[in-house]
């Protein structure tokens, strides 16, 4: 299994942190069960971390420009049409995808394009699920360019338990459909905002994979 980048130095911390615990413990406690209990506990609690940053090859098997992939795995929750307050400032498509701590947390770009614009957002750690997550949590904002001239708006959205998004994106930046956009660390979101016309192709509760399930088709 391949280790995502974002994640070196949290797994080496992890790694340091349980085993000065573990020897700590095996020095000074004659309570053997304890011990072990506790070095298990420690190696279950290792394990999820290094799962949490795994890395699978997902490369898109069609390149299209009218095509929409997921950006991200996880749970749709919204499918709506609502009006977009920070770029677009009207009506849109809004399809969020909710990424569990158990999710792969790598953000992909959906369709090929020009960075138009991006910005960075400090903010709150509400539930990502939760619809003020949006507006209120640390986000970023990223609107990309297409060939055809379809914009479209892309945003990360940290959640309760991240505390931290990592981003690849700046202005005028030229990215291929399917490339690494970013990493969002222990649970959160991501929301894309998409022209009224798109033909939408999931719905609520469906479960997403990044560059795999198709989200919508643009007209």
């Amino acid at each position: 299994m391949t280790i995502h980048k974002e994640g070196y130095t949290t797994i080496v911390f992890v790694f340091i942190l349980v085993s000065i615990i573990n020897i700590l413990t095996f020095l000074y406690s004659d309570i053997k069960t304890i011990n072990y209990i506790l070095l298990f506990i420690s190696l279950v609690f290792f394990s999820l971390i290094i799962r949490f940053f795994r890395k699978p090859v997902r490369e898109i098997e069609k390149l299209d420009n009218n095509l929409i992939y997921a950006p991200a795995d996880g749970t749709v929750v919204v499918v709506e049409e609502t009006i977009e307050q920070e770029y677009f400032k009207d009506k849109r498509i809004q399809v969020s995808i909710f990424m569990s701590p158990y999710n792969v947390h790598i953000n992909w770009i959906p369709l090929a394009g020009i960075i138009k614009y991006f910005k960075y957002h400090k903010g709150k750690h509400l539930v990502a699920n939760s619809p003020k997550s949006s507006i209120d949590n640390e986000r970023t904002t990223v609107v990309v360019e297409n060939k055809n001239g379809v914009i479209y708006l892309m945003r990360q959205i940290a959640g309760a338990v991240a505390r931290r998004i990592v981003y690849y994106a700046k202005e005028g930046m030229e990215f291929k459909q399917g490339e690494e956009l970013g990493f969002i660390k222990f649970g959160s979101r991501v929301d894309l905002f998409l022209p009224l016309d798109a033909e939408i192709l999931i719905k609520l509760d469906d479960k997403t994979a990044g560059n795999k399930t198709l989200i919508a088709r643009l007209k």
